[in-house]
């Protein structure tokens, strides 16, 4: 069965992989420049002109798999060498354009310029275009083609531009990881930054765990991934690589649905906080919009406080499908309780760095969070969360919440414009920067439909039914029940 969805995943996991396998062996300061060699033995090409700039854009992805530029803040990061192979049009006349006579193209180009040759056949002025795409709505042939790049038509906040050499540019002021150009470049020029050395440095220095623990926190949309092996399985891997224990991120989005239910029913509207790359971009594009934000951190800081809580000098390494995570991580009000994040495709090539073939493994026990935690990986599990929230503490009686779940960065962006001119008829904001909430995260190994079918299929099967239960079952226990103790008392 295959692990990606793209070949472009597969040669970026081929690059974390072998960087990672050369870490785990202290050869890495040594072997790096090998990398390449190592991926495309041959003289002959697999994907570009030739083996040399092959292997020099190799070398680029292996300093991104190490760390990337340190002087660069933004965890997206664009290879100029990769990135010369995209058409640069944008609107263009096609061979469809029939030089009709209602010229609607001209007289609906506010700028001057659509032109006509002797054959009448239409044509644009580059150096007068605004690229406003007036002229393609209105032609009766649909001949007036958009060619913009991959990258820009997946970026929703306008932040890729193009350099004078023609390679794809990100504006940090615009961009908010959610690393959609990453997931629908065609050439993976555009790529995030991995954090999986600072992860092995960790566990190598944990001493088995014995110096402190290392927990890894996984987020919900986890069950939707890895459809060769078994959930357990994967978490046994997880374990495998020398981690303490596997929480779920599940029981910090209980944690979050319980007090933002509070804290809506006290305000009387909220945006949520649970996605990174939403709150940036309210920051960003909706500054009379920040205050209303939840107050919350989101369920991966929030879970990962607690485990910093009770187990001061512990190390907790989030693991999920979102780029815009990497960022997170790193703002000041995060930073203390998260010491990394890393991706599934980070993840998967962790584990075949060590040649650990988890499907080879006995399953392992992952629950620590209820029905409604887990949901939260979905577009609108977050408010199907905060519903059963202020029913749990009996505040639906005195406010009716009326949510909106906004499946993407463009239906956050019109649900914002109305609620920052007071239109909105909807008490709650629910943000997903990605279509079809994190199962679509850029980090992920698949993306789908079938994968919403999976997370409420993992929802159904948690031993929590309530937010209420998850969360008096932490504070009965002071912490967590191991997970192999959890199935033997639910056998």
């Amino acid at each position: 069965m295959r692990k990606f969805d793209t070949k472009v995943q597969y040669l970026k996991y081929k690059v974390l992989r072998e960087v990672a396998r050369q870490a785990w062996n202290d050869k890495l300061l040594t072997g790096f420049m090998d990398i390449p060699k190592i991926i495309v033995p041959g003289k002959e090409p697999t994907m570009r002109c030739c083996v040399y700039k092959e292997r020099a854009i190799l070398s680029e992805r292996v300093k991104i798999a190490m760390g990337g530029d340190h002087t660069n803040p933004n965890v997206i990061e664009v290879i100029d060498i990769a990135c010369d192979e995209c058409p640069m049009g944008g609107y263009e006349v096609t061979d469809a354009c029939r030089g009709c006579l209602a010229h609607r193209c001209e007289d609906v180009c506010r700028r001057g310029a659509i032109t006509f040759d002797h054959q009448q056949k239409a044509h644009i002025d580059k150096t007068k275009c605004v690229e406003c795409g007036a002229c393609a709505k209105v032609c009766p042939y649909s001949a007036i083609a958009n060619h913009k790049r991959p990258c820009e038509n997946a970026c929703k906040v306008k932040a890729i531009s193009m350099t004078e050499t023609k390679a794809a540019s990100i504006d940090q002021d615009k961009c908010i990881a959610c690393g959609a150009c990453v997931y629908q470049c065609p050439w993976g020029a555009i790529t995030d930054k991995s954090f999986i050395l600072n992860v092995i440095d960790f566990i190598q220095k944990s001493e088995d765990n014995t110096k402190y623990k290392v927990y890894a926190v996984v987020a919900p949309s986890i069950s939707s991934q890895f459809t060769y092996a078994k959930l357990g399985q994967v978490v046994a891997g997880i374990k495998k690589l020398g981690f303490f224990t596997v929480v779920e991120a599940a029981l910090g989005a209980d944690m979050v649905a319980s007090a933002e239910a509070e804290e809506l029913a006290e305000k009387g509207f909220l945006t949520s906080s649970c996605c990174p790359a939403f709150v940036d971009y309210i920051h960003k594009n909706f500054p009379t919009m920040v205050p209303h934000i939840s107050h919350n951190l989101s369920p991966m800081a929030t879970i990962s406080k607690y485990l910093k809580e009770n187990d001061p000098g512990c190390k907790v390494i989030c693991i999920g499908p979102c780029t815009a995570k990497k960022a997170e991580f790193q703002k000041p009000e995060v930073a203390p309780w998260i010491d990394s994040v890393i991706t599934f495709e980070e993840l998967q090539a962790l584990f075949d760095s060590r040649d650990i073939d988890i499907t080879s493994l006995p399953e392992d026990v992952l629950d620590n969070a209820s029905y409604f935690g887990r949901i939260f990986a979905r577009s609108g599990g977050l408010a199907d969360a905060v519903a059963q929230g202020l029913k749990e503490k009996g505040l639906d009686e005195s406010f009716a919440l009326n949510a909106i779940s906004c499946d993407g960065i463009e239906q956050c962006r019109m649900a914002l414009l109305k609620a920052s001119k007071n239109v909105l008829p909807n008490n709650f904001i629910e943000g997903m920067a990605c279509v079809g909430g994190c199962i679509g995260g850029a980090g992920c190994l698949t993306h789908g439909e079938k994968n919403k079918a999976e997370v409420d299929k993992y929802g159904r099967e948690a031993y929590e039914k309530t937010i209420g239960d998850a969360l008096s079952m932490l504070k009965l226990t002071g912490g967590f029940v191991p997970n192999a103790q959890k199935a033997e008392e639910n056998a």
